[in-house]
């Protein structure tokens, strides 16, 4: 199945058109496989979930030529991106804060030939859908319902239904991805459950327009207000444009109410700290903060992905990136499986490989949450007294909670660092496993580790060597291949040889070859060529079944 045919046939389809779905068909329209692209909605953003791009997730974009869509999406880059946690705006106490440079100004780190960015979902959104649209290999269907499938040896028969018309169609296609959210209808269908907390705040969101704030009150500006009261951490201010839209989230407990919009009116005048300004509620969202994995991603054939797998607190901003990792590691064993030269065993690596990693990223979004929320139960009531005793105690717990804060902050390790350890994919090379670190992070080409960014010349870095094909770095000429290339055209996997001269490079890659897979992850390294090269490739390809080895990555659900 090369291509569409009449719309009833396609060799994937995806079921969401959120940021997750729609990277996944724009990844797999860069890699030349045709998609169908479901979408219940008509695709509009009115509550934008997300707004904080990750650093991953812009290699990500680099890979595929949208930075600058990003750049220029519509978030103003020059404003500020300070923390600050107060009593209110107007008239308050500022607990402290945290400083950031603008998103303009934030410098590159060493790690990475990018850095993350602010674009929340309703800028995303259309850059990746415009992106999508560039590669003329996705037919997105909007106002389209997934209802059911079934999954038989050659493919999957899918049944879907226009919500305008009502008609049901039937399309066939060899894969099918539910990137349809946590509420996911593709999960539902495989039996697939959810192990975790399933909830942990019932939380409301409010998309609020509001034009010079800033004047307002006597705070500096800042990108996020954290609103401590008697009551502990009880909501948060969030700039999404940069300009005069907020998001106003009111953080319950596990208790849930219904807030209409006079009671979201009257929290925010309270944040804010008066009653004499102008502002509009655009939209009101009640949901529910969870801690869930799905217990597996599916089979053979039918795979969950984002939201559908993994449900997070967006303390630390790993959910909807997270999702992107997944399209990706998604998107080039498609591809093999379309095109055939991947192994039997490739699809099964996608849950080995990723669920492990939602469920070190869950858990550390949820401590984050209860960094945030500790006001709640340690709070002094004088951080509320006026006077030289309440500045006192108001100058330890503010000292105190930005330490303890910080973590949610710099989390470069985080998302950079995630490995595949013992995956099937990966051939160790005996190394020891380094230490998964937050707030740091260390570069290593470790199998199984990113691929280290090194420059090779101004504008140019080894991760741009990385995408379409494997890719076999050789620092040292001198050393044959020629067994490497044989074994890879006989499987018929792309590869592509890349001699360097360049030390840094070298210094970082530690051997003197190195096989990086499509997404980027080192797959082998050695400073010789193997005699049995014909393994090598049939391992990181799929095609052999390898004792399942422990994933250190993998911990229990913390509750």
């Amino acid at each position: 199945m090369a291509q569409n045919d009449s719309g009833r046939r396609t060799p994937v389809m995806i079921i969401g058109a959120g940021p997750v779905g729609l990277a996944l068909a724009g990844d797999l329209g860069w890699r030349g496989i045709p998609c169908i692209l479901v979408e219940k909605s008509d695709g509009q953003v009115f509550q934008p979930r997300m707004d904080m791009v990750g650093i991953r997730t812009m290699e990500f974009c680099r890979r595929w030529g949208i930075v600058e869509d990003v750049e220029n999406a519509g978030y103003n880059r020059d404003y500020s991106q300070d923390y600050a946690w107060v009593s209110q705006l107007a008239g308050g106490y500022e607990f402290g804060r945290e400083s950031f440079p603008t998103v303009r100004n934030e410098p590159k780190p060493a790690q990475s030939p990018q850095k993350r960015e602010r674009c929340p979902q309703n800028f995303f959104d259309p850059v990746l859908t415009r992106f999508v649209q560039r590669t003329g290999l996705a037919d997105i269907r909007y106002n389209t319902e997934y209802l059911s499938h079934e999954e038989h040896a050659n493919g999957v028969t899918v049944q879907l239904r226009d919500t305008v018309s009502g008609d049901v169609q039937t399309v066939e296609c060899q894969y099918l991805v539910g990137c349809d959210g946590g509420a996911s209808r593709v999960k539902e269908c495989l039996g697939i459950k959810m192990t975790g907390t399933p909830t942990l705040t019932y939380t409301t969101n409010a998309i609020i327009e509001c034009s010079g704030l800033e004047q307002l009150h006597d705070k500096k500006p800042g990108y996020r207000y954290i609103f401590i009261g008697p009551e502990g951490t009880w909501s948060t201010v969030v700039a999404i444009n940069g300009r005069d839209w907020w998001r106003f989230s009111i953080v319950g407990d596990g208790t849930m109410r219904t807030l209409s919009e006079e009671d979201v009116a009257k929290a925010f005048r309270r944040a804010v700290g008066r009653d004499d300004f102008e502002f509009k509620i655009i939209s009101v969202m009640p949901w529910i903060r969870r801690q869930l994995v799905a217990d597996d991603y599916g089979s053979e054939r039918v795979v969950i992905a984002g939201d559908a797998a993994h449900l997070t607190s967006p303390t630390g901003g790993f959910g909807m990136n997270m999702g992107i990792q997944d399209a990706v590691d998604l998107g080039w064993k498609l591809q093999a499986l379309v095109q055939g030269w991947g192994g039997p065993h490739l699809m099964k690596t996608y849950e080995d490989e990723r669920r492990p990693v939602a469920i070190r990223n869950v858990n550390e979004a949820t401590n984050n949450l209860k960094l945030m929320l500790t006001p709640r139960d340690s709070l002094s009531p004088a951080v509320f007294e006026p006077g030289a005793e309440g500045d006192r105690a108001r100058q330890e717990f503010g000292d105190a909670y930005t330490k303890m804060m910080k973590r949610e902050w710099y989390t470069i390790g985080i998302h950079l660092g995630f490995r595949y350890e013992g995956s099937q994919l990966i051939v160790a090379d005996g190394t020891p496993e380094p230490e998964d670190t937050v707030s740091t992070y260390v570069q290593t080409a470790r199998p199984g580790h990113r691929a280290p960014h090194a420059w090779l010349e101004p504008g140019k870095s080894t991760l741009d060597l990385f995408g379409r094909d494997f890719v076999l770095l050789r620092f040292d000429p001198a050393q044959p291949v020629d067994l490497l290339v044989a074994a890879a055209s006989k499987a018929g996997m792309p590869l592509t040889v890349v001699d360097l001269e360049n030390p840094e490079a070298r210094e970082l890659y530690e051997c003197a070859l190195v096989l990086v897979r499509p997404d980027g992850h080192v797959a082998w390294r050695a400073d010789h060529q193997s005699q049995d090269s014909g393994s090598v490739i049939d391992t990181v390809r799929g095609a052999l079944a390898k004792a399942h080895a422990p994933q250190a990555m993998e911990e229990v659900i913390a509750s």
